[in-house]
């Protein structure tokens, strides 16, 4: 097999599993797993027939995501815990705010780090919180530390010494320095309450917040698990809201991003057959998006070097200015620190 599309048909249409022989059964496991969709997929198949082999492994992967939510789950509360007593607004993002919200896209959902989106005046109070909790820093370095500090979007990353679990305190979705400047206190601001008093983004800012971590902030590692999560959020939304992807439309252009949700939009179509309200035509670089995006060989191994070397250079390219991006990689290619006045003089 010579890309990634056998999984991608097996999660828009689970019927078609039918017709795979051993060879094929293989192959589909081996990329679902690669591209951390075994859970997602597993859900997809639950009451189809499936060879006994193939049913253990499903029904191991159900179980596995089962797990990871209520993991999840109890690293928000000690999350919510920490930060309650500074009366700070904690938004959820990602994988976990997908479960805590009970979406569809958390069904099967892969879940990593816990990410939330605080305000950046509330930073100190919040980082203080957290590290008098129990969480450490990953990377002590102190060109890593200046470098997250000054330029991205998000404190260096934490983990916890007990639990071994890590999270990502944002101040808003994209790096200072990338081209796009969404409007973190608007999506604060249109956050939505969760019962244990935590927050999640509003639907539309949920969807935009998916396109930018896919297209704008990203080699697009991932990127078919990401563009399931656009798939699967849209649909529930634009099910329960016929308004919805007008108010998605102006949540794109409010943050800068109709370009990056316009793409996630038409690549979910074609590969996911994601609904559109209107037709839309294909950009003349979507064929390269959806080159990385199934890069994948039958045995779960990445293909297609060049092409994804030519994204993790754009994926720094579009983060920083030439210069900039000049300086980080040297920095970082000789493995010496820098002090922070260094990192701020740049």
């Amino acid at each position: 097999m010579t890309d990634a599309m056998p999984l991608v048909r097996a999660l828009r249409d689970p019927g078609s599993v039918a017709a795979l022989d051993g060879e094929g059964w293989t192959a589909l496991i081996a990329m679902a797993r690669a591209e951390q969709l075994i859970g997602s997929l597993a859900g997809r198949l639950r009451g189809l027939p499936v060879p006994d082999g193939v049913a253990a492994i499903l029904d191991e992967a159900r179980q596995s995501a089962e797990h990871g939510r209520r993991v999840a789950l109890w690293e928000a509360e000690m999350i919510r815990r920490a930060l309650a007593p500074i009366g700070c607004p904690v938004v959820l993002l990602k994988g976990t705010a997908f479960v805590a919200g009970g979406l569809d896209a958390g069904q099967g959902r892969s879940i990593g780090d816990c990410d939330i989106l605080v305000p950046r005046d509330r930073l100190g109070a919040v980082e203080a919180a957290i590290l008098a909790a129990g969480w450490e820093w990953v990377k002590p370095d102190v060109y890593d530390d200046a470098y997250y500090r000054r330029w991205m979007h998000e404190l260096p990353p934490l983990i916890h010494r007990d639990r071994d679990r890590m999270i990502d305190i944002h101040h808003t979705i994209l790096p200072p320095t990338a081209r796009p400047t969404p409007d973190a206190a608007a999506l604060i601001g249109g956050s939505v309450a969760l019962e244990n008093g935590l927050r999640m983004l509003s639907p539309a800012d949920m969807v935009v917040h998916a396109a930018a971590h896919l297209f704008a902030d990203g080699d697009l590692a991932g990127g078919l698990r990401n563009l399931w999560d656009v798939d699967r959020l849209v649909r529930e939304f634009a099910d329960n809201n016929s308004g919805f992807h007008d108010a998605l439309r102006r949540a794109a252009v409010n943050h800068d991003l109709i370009t990056a949700v316009r793409r996630a939009l038409r690549l979910a179509n074609r590969l996911y057959r994601t609904p559109m309200p209107h037709a839309s035509r294909s950009h003349l670089l979507d064929r390269w998006f959806l080159r990385r995006l199934l890069a994948r060989d039958g045995w779960g191994r990445p293909t297609r070097p060049f092409t994804r070397l030519a994204f993790y250079v754009r994926s720094h390219w579009i983060r920083m200015p030439p210069l900039m991006l000049a300086r980080h990689l040297w920095t970082k290619w000789r493995g010496q620190s820098v002090s922070s006045a260094e990192i701020r003089s740049a």
